[in-house]
């Protein structure tokens, strides 16, 4: 077969193929369906004010850097109540300077190219990695959405009605008429509700440290202003964004129809 046969040959039959070819879409249900999604209940900004102190293992010449990070480890909205409970901490990392000795001398060069002895500190870097935690007790004054309240469990006991004779000295034909308390009848009925959750949006955190035990003059070679200390006062304000949810049935709409999403390859 030709080079010019051979290419008209693949031609048609790729050409075929593309117009035997169907795009098949996802069946879409219309008319009013009913569907299960979380939705949303509120949307709050909240705030903590908070105080701690770090008690670090080493002296601390200087603070290097301070990361933080909000972590929340509880957020329950108390149905069928209004009240939020919320748990967390702060992840905070400190990275700091420690003296490894008292005093030192470097050599320096001065601007007429004399060396000279110049007071120094030698240090190393260390880190040290806290939680501190918060709670929080807050009212969702207003919901976007209603949540669905629990339904109460219940559980009744029931009887039998059931006759018995009566002992010697009662009439012959008395009967005793009750239940038979040798038995025990009950109809239980629980509810599996759906319990909202949150979602953590976004968070901002003011913090101002200071020390608390700072001794200065600590080191020889006149070294003005240097002092080491071990403990330091953090005052914080949270600010942090939360999102409430609640998986509920809900009617949602479809106008689609199946047939404009067939195409047939051209």
């Amino acid at each position: 077969m030709s080079d010019y046969k051979k290419h008209n040959h693949d031609c048609d039959e790729h050409c075929d193929c593309e117009k035997n070819t169907k795009h098949h879409y996802p069946h879409v249900s219309i008319g009013k369906i009913v569907t299960k999604v979380p939705v949303v209940l509120a949307e709050l900004d909240l705030q903590v004010d908070k105080t701690h102190v770090t008690i670090f293992q080493e002296p601390v010449l200087e603070i290097k850097d301070v990361k933080k990070r909000l972590v929340i480890t509880q957020c329950r909205l108390l149905l069928p109540t209004n009240k939020l409970f919320i748990k967390g901490f702060i992840r905070k990392n400190i990275q700091y300077a420690t003296p490894i000795n008292q005093s030192g001398t470097t050599v320096v060069i001065s601007s007429t190219n004399t060396p000279q002895e110049s007071p120094s500190i030698q240090s190393s870097i260390l880190s040290q990695t806290e939680h501190i935690p918060f709670e929080l007790i807050t009212e969702v004054k207003d919901f976007i959405s209603s949540p669905v309240m629990p339904e109460n469990n219940k559980r009744q006991e029931f009887d039998f009605f059931v006759s018995q004779p009566l002992p010697m000295g009662h009439p012959e034909k008395d009967e005793l008429l009750s239940s038979d308390l040798s038995q025990f009848h009950q109809e239980s009925k629980q509810h599996y509700n759906e319990l909202p959750f949150c979602e953590l949006l976004s968070s901002k955190i003011i913090e101002w440290d200071e020390a608390l035990d700072r001794e200065g003059d600590l080191f020889s070679n006149n070294l003005l202003d240097e002092g080491t200390f071990t403990r330091s006062e953090s005052k914080m304000v949270i600010y942090f964004k939360v999102k409430i949810l609640q998986n509920q049935q809900i009617r949602v709409s479809s106008t689609t129809n199946d047939h404009d999403w067939d195409h047939d390859c051209d």
